[in-house]
C-alpha cells in the first residue's frame, strides 16, 4: 500500500478484484437545499470550487435545478426544487422542509453498478432504485441506489463509458467566479454519519454485510468525552480505503452532545460532516477565511504543549496557533485538521479540512479540544 500526493491510500488492483463490493471512490456528495443557485455561489466563493455542470428548466429539467461543483476529484451536487410533481421532487421538497439543507446522497463510483446493486440487495440492502441506464452524446451511465441511515441513500454510479461533464441531462456550465489559481482541496477524505442512540453497531454491521466494508477505527468511552458530553464512533471503509464512513452515536453524559444536537435539529439520522483533503491547509484556511468561511476556535492553551507530543510538523506551531489548526500524530505519521462552523443556520452540516502526512487516523488526540470547541458554540446557541 502506498500513499498518493492527495493524502489518500493506493491499494493494488488485485485487492480491488478480490473485493466482494469493489468501488472506485466517492462519485459525488449530493445536497438538497432550499436555493441551489445561492448555495452554488457560496461554495464557489467560499470553498473555491468550480461550477462545471448544470441541470434546470433551460435544458429540460422542469422540476429541479442542480449545480455541479468540483475541486480536484471532490464533487458536490446542489439541488433545489422548482415545482414538485414527481415522487423524487416531492421527496426533495419535503426533505428540505423537515431537515433544512443537508446531504441526501453519498454517491459511490463502482466498476459495475448492476453487480454492486445485486450484491447489496442479496445481503440485505433496501432498494431505492433498481439499475437503469441513462445516455446522451457523451455515452452511457448506469445508476442504481440503496438506502442507508435516515433518509440518506447511496447511488451506485458506473461511468466508465461516459465523458460528459457529469451525467446525461446536465450541460457544461461556466464558473460562477474564477476559482483560485491553486485549488483549496482535492478530494473527499471521509463522510461522517450521525445515528440515533444504540444504532451505531447496527449501521456498522450494515456496511460490513451489505457492502463488504471492514472496520477501520473505533472510538468509545474516554476517547470521545469531555466533562459535559460524549459520543461513540466506528469507522468503516472499503478495501482500498478510498471510501471511509465514520458512524457516530451519542453517549450518555451530563449534558447534550453535539450528536444529540444534530439529531434534534436535523430531525433524525443524517450526514454530519464532510472531510476534504488538502495539500496545503495553511493556504486553504487563509483563502477560505478571507472569503468569509467561519472556523471553530481553539484556545491558545491547546498549543502550549502541542509540540511536546506531536513533534515536528510541516507547519510551525506558531502558524498552527495563528490559524487555529489542530495537529495529531499516530504510529504512521501525522495530520493537520480544522473544522468549519455549521454552514447553514441550523447546527447540522459542517466541513473538515485535513492534510495527511502518513497518518490515516481521524485526529483522536484532538477529540477533546474539538468537542470543547463545539460545546462552546452549543452554549452560545443555548443548546448545551
Amino acid at each position: 500500500m502506498t500513499q498518493t500526493t492527495d493524502g489518500t491510500q493506493h491499494v493494488p488492483d488485485t485487492a480491488r478484484q478480490a473485493d466482494p463490493f469493489p468501488v472506485k471512490g466517492m462519485d459525488a456528495v449530493v445536497f438538497a437545499v432550499g436555493n441551489a443557485k445561492q448555495a452554488a455561489h457560496y461554495y464557489s466563493t467560499g470553498f473555491g470550487m468550480k461550477l462545471v455542470a448544470y441541470s434546470g428548466p433551460e435544458n429540460g429539467s422542469r422540476e429541479t435545478a442542480s449545480y455541479v461543483l468540483e475541486s480536484g476529484s471532490a464533487r458536490f451536487v446542489l439541488t433545489s426544487v422548482i415545482r414538485a410533481e414527481s415522487d423524487h421532487a416531492r421527496f426533495l421538497e419535503r426533505h428540505v422542509a423537515e431537515h433544512g439543507d443537508g446531504v441526501v446522497d453519498l454517491a459511490i463510483e463502482v466498476p459495475d453498478a448492476r453487480a454492486a446493486y445485486a450484491y447489496a440487495i442479496a445481503h440485505g440492502a433496501r432498494s431505492v432504485e433498481e439499475p437503469y441506464e441513462i445516455k446522451d452524446e457523451h455515452g452511457t451511465v448506469v445508476l442504481a441506489a440503496i438506502a442507508t441511515y435516515g433518509e440518506t441513500r447511496h447511488t451506485l454510479v458506473e461511468r466508465g463509458g461516459y465523458d460528459g461533464p457529469y451525467l446525461p441531462g446536465y450541460t457544461a456550465a461556466d464558473p460562477i467566479v474564477e476559482p483560485p489559481a491553486q485549488r483549496t482541496f482535492q478530494a473527499v477524505d471521509h463522510c461522517v454519519g450521525n445515528v440515533e442512540l444504540g444504532r451505531m453497531n447496527e449501521w456498522v454491521a450494515f456496511y460490513n454485510k451489505v457492502m463488504g466494508f471492514t472496520n477501520m477505527k473505533e472510538f468509545v468511552g474516554d476517547d470521545i468525552a469531555t466533562e459535559y458530553s460524549a459520543l461513540m464512533s466506528k469507522v468503516v471503509a472499503d478495501g482500498t480505503l478510498k471510501v471511509k464512513f465514520p458512524i457516530n452515536e451519542p453517549a450518555v453524559a451530563k449534558k447534550k452532545s453535539q450528536i444529540d444536537e444534530y439529531l434534534e435539529f436535523y430531525g433524525g439520522a443524517g450526514v454530519q460532516h464532510i472531510a476534504l483533503n488538502t495539500n496545503d491547509i495553511v493556504r486553504t484556511v487563509r483563502t477560505m477565511r478571507a472569503a468569509g468561511v467561519q472556523f471553530l476556535d481553539t484556545p491558545d492553551s491547546y498549543y502550549d504543549t502541542l509540540g511536546e507530543w506531536v513533534g515536528d510538523t510541516r507547519v510551525p506551531v506558531d502558524t498552527l496557533r495563528e490559524l487555529k489548526i489542530l495537529a495529531d500524530r499516530d504510529e504512521d505519521g501525522y495530520l493537520l485538521q480544522i473544522f468549519t462552523k455549521p454552514v447553514q443556520d441550523k447546527p447540522t452540516v459542517f466541513f473538515e479540512l485535513i492534510e495527511r502526512h502518513g497518518s490515516m487516523g481521524f485526529g483522536k488526540g484532538n477529540f477533546k479540544a474539538l468537542f470543547e470547541a463545539i460545546e462552546r458554540e452549543q452554549e452560545r446557541r443555548g443548546n448545551l
